[in-house]
């Protein structure tokens, strides 16, 4: 969690000067800026390192206050949910970027 954590340190502020000229742009603007490998790159590693970062977290989470088959259930579901929001924004990505 501590790499992570480290990793985000970089990645957001990269993120957010990559992202923040692009807001209220047109929309072809927008896929051509994204078009460009290093926009598409640190949006995607953006969104790979928070999605795992957010699942130790909330994992860590659920490990101190869900107990017996509950807790794997959550675990199992939260793995889902994140590795699935993390394929839905890398796909999106890639729609734009090729």
């Amino acid at each position: 969690m501590k790499l992570s954590s480290a990793g985000l340190l970089v990645l957001v502020p990269l993120f957010i000067f990559t992202f923040g000229p692009m807001l209220g742009a047109p929309h072809a603007e927008v896929v051509a800026y994204f078009a460009r490998p290093f926009p598409a790159l640190v949006a995607a590693l953006t969104i790979i390192v928070g999605f795992k970062h957010f699942r130790d977290g909330a994992q860590i989470m659920l490990e101190d206050y869900v107990h017996g088959t509950a807790q794997k259930i959550c675990i199992m579901a939260l793995t889902l949910l994140s590795y699935g929001a993390m394929a839905a924004g890398l796909f999106a990505i890639a729609k734009i970027a090729l």
